[in-house]
């Protein structure tokens, strides 16, 4: 019998969503239809409003059209309910701000629904960030406001500071929302409750059980238009300062006294602060960098970074980049940490993989020693889900003690059968936006510790003039990254 799609009860209080870019690819991709998907599962106050606010001038109901045009585009067509796109339409206002000028405010504050809270979301670039925080606060409005803000916030450390030190000259840390919309997977939040829930893993998470950790989040596609912005930054800068290495936090972390934000960033903090500085001769043996040349993907010929549309052909800026991070305390003392990440890989994939150590003791035979190991498989996407690889013995009489390794899974899409579809990241941020919890959230100092280890990183490739290695797009990245975990004694794991 199916049971019925029941929605836990949540408490929202009605706000003022004032979305600050909404004409961007961001918020006609990502964010609109997630707050559709929000009202639509009855998660909005009925009361709550949203501004579209965005610098386009012009008339108001040509850009609410275009908004909706978009919303019927990027929605599963399975999700597009008339009445609830007419109803979520509805709620918006557009309204024509040019973000720099204090004036515009002024009529955003008569907008502002009195006595209800404004979240304040910005999908624009982070230059501009303090000005519509100082204008925010010239027109009354910063005493009730939360800021969300969109990464990348600067470049490198000292960037990353003059943003948050703007920000944080009208709106205390409290009321400062900075998004990782990894966060708000269904299978990274579970990944508090595997490993503090469960006896089974936390009695075994350090040194003396794990062996390694891996964490890969690969792309199938190239630039998809955005050379202007990806090709200042690098995959180090867009993937490895903020994605992987809040992954890297999550499993690396200790309990945190509580489920309170503070506590859980506080135990961030520490791993972030723990991580070994990658120097000298270990930027040749630890770090790689890769850029893809010309290959195929899903059969098809694809251009190499350097022949995208407006290429700088002497580019030297890295799209993909595998390392090794060790964390410096009792819990991770000798078990290294391997992330990879790049674009124009053979699939789409981000998962985590905990490698245990084999028994101490071996009984089996021995061309099966290699078979022994079990590994926990966290998929964050395409496939969102858990499996744990055990070895079981061979079924039949003539099979004896042979040994083979089996799965034991848990996918998410088909066990949770309350619910029809597994909400978007930006689905479960926004909704803790409303409801003022910043547990999901990441607090300035995690920044700045990120910042401070990845700028050595890049610092030392400008020193010693380090140039990408180019591989094939298509492929797992360079052979060189094969080698930087090889030379260990270990292999990536599922590589084809």
């Amino acid at each position: 019998m199916k049971e019925p799609n029941i929605m836990p009860a949540i408490n929202v209080e009605p706000c003022t969503f004032g979305l600050f870019g909404a004409l961007g690819d961001l918020a006609l991709r990502k964010l609109f239809p997630a707050l559709y998907q929000l009202d639509r599962a009855g998660l909005l106050h009925p009361d709550t409003r949203l501004l579209a606010l965005a610098r386009e001038a012009g008339s108001d109901d040509a850009h609410l059209a275009s908004i909706e045009s978009h919303l019927r585009r990027y929605l599963p067509a399975t999700d597009v309910d008339e009445t609830a796109v007419q109803g979520f339409m509805a709620r918006i206002t557009y309204l024509h701000l040019d973000f720099l000028e204090r004036e515009g405010y002024r009529r955003l504050a008569d907008t502002v629904t009195p006595e209800q809270p404004l979240i304040a979301y910005f999908a624009t670039a982070a230059a501009v960030y303090g000005a519509i925080c100082e204008h925010l606060d010239g027109v009354g409005l910063a005493e009730r406001t939360r800021v969300v803000l969109e990464k990348p916030i600067g470049h490198d450390l000292e960037s990353s500071r003059r943003v948050n030190d703007a920000v944080a000259r009208y709106f205390p840390e409290s009321r400062v929302y900075r998004i990782d919309h990894y966060l708000g997977k269904e299978t990274v939040q579970n990944l508090i409750a595997l490993r503090f829930a469960n006896s089974l893993f936390e009695t075994q998470w350090n040194q003396n059980s794990i062996s390694h950790v891996e964490i890969t989040v690969a792309e199938k596609v190239g630039i998809e238009g955005r050379w202007g912005y990806f090709d200042k930054a690098g995959q180090l800068r867009d993937m490895i300062q903020n994605h992987l290495l809040q992954l890297l936090c999550l499993i690396a972390m200790d309990p945190p006294g509580d489920l309170s934000a503070d506590s859980i960033r506080d135990e961030k903090v520490k791993v972030l602060k723990a991580l070994a500085p990658i120097t000298g001769e270990g930027l040749g043996s630890r770090v790689v960098r890769g850029q893809y040349i010309a290959g195929h993907s899903d059969g098809q010929p694809v251009p190499g970074y350097l022949d995208e549309d407006n290429a700088n052909s002497q580019s030297d800026t890295e799209t993909f980049v595998a390392l090794r991070a060790d964390i410096r305390n009792w819990r991770w003392s000798g078990v290294p940490f391997y992330l990879r990440t790049g674009k124009r890989m053979p699939q789409k994939l981000s998962q985590i993989v905990i490698h245990f150590k084999e028994p101490t003791h071996y009984i089996f035979a021995p061309e099966q020693r290699l078979q022994i190991g079990n590994k926990l498989v966290i998929r964050l996407q395409p496939d969102e889900g858990i499996s744990l690889r055990v070895m079981t013995k061979e079924q039949g009489l003539d099979k004896g003690m042979h040994l083979r390794s089996d799965l034991l899974q848990l996918h998410f899409s088909d066990t949770w059968r309350r619910s029809a579809r597994i909400p978007d990241a930006y689905e479960r941020l926004l909704l803790e936006v409303m409801r003022g919890n910043q547990n999901l959230f990441v607090r300035k100092d995690e920044i700045e510790h990120a910042w401070t280890w990845c700028d050595q990183l890049i610092a030392g490739w400008q020193q010693a003039g380090d140039t990408p290695r180019p591989y094939a797009a298509g492929s797992w990245g360079p052979m060189s990254a094969v080698a930087l975990i090889t030379r260990d004694g270990r292999s990536w794991y599922g590589d084809i």
